[in-house]
């Protein structure tokens, strides 16, 4: 999975943290059994900020908590358009293959399972996804947490562009080849 650009500081942030999931392992020895935990956990402010962690432990508290401490580092900036995402993405993550699609005001969230937990946790209100290939709870999770990531800011998009094509604006404008045979007479 991508890491962040820049770190963010969870202690700056009111966090809400959801349990997605909890996976009991068991382990075959000589003696028997022994018993193993993973926790998914998701955490977020509800106002563009999502992370996702994974905790395995003996026990099961001692697994949250593990996967709390790794979604408070693993926090990202998702880029909303008022209540949704600025557009239309597709990712895969293993075997697991997310579809985010934004939606007009008062869709809601129409999603299941891990893809629901991050999206109501990152704050968006309105989208569409599709949940393809793999129902593995934690990759399906990683899928949506590297499409947020992926998703472009359309101002910045432009800011980045608007010069590369006011150049190119310049050079085929006809004035530019009026002003240049003026000044070659």
């Amino acid at each position: 999975m991508k890491e962040p650009l820049g770190r963010i500081d969870p202690t700056d942030l009111t966090l809400n943290d959801k349990l997605i999931y909890i996976n009991r392992v068991a382990k075959v020895m000589k003696g028997g059994k022994r018993l193993s935990f993973s926790a998914l956990v998701v955490t977020g402010d509800g106002n563009g900020h999502v992370g996702i962690g994974v905790g395995k432990a003996k026990d099961v508290p001692g697994a949250i908590n593990k996967a709390n401490a790794t979604a408070r580092k693993s926090l990202i900036k998702v880029p909303l358009a008022r209540a949704t995402i600025p557009h239309e993405i597709r990712v895969h993550f293993g075997a697991a293959k997310v579809m985010l699609k934004p939606a007009p005001p008062g869709i809601g969230i129409i999603a299941g399972g891990s893809i629901r937990a991050v999206l109501e946790t990152a704050g968006i209100k309105d989208i569409l996804t599709k949940s393809l290939g793999s129902s593995n709870k934690i990759n399906v999770a990683k899928a949506t947490i590297l499409a947020l990531s992926q998703l472009k800011d359309p101002a910045e998009a432009l800011a980045r562009r608007k010069p590369a094509l006011d150049k190119t604006a310049e050079e085929r404008s006809p004035s530019a080849e009026v002003k240049a045979t003026v000044e070659e007479r």
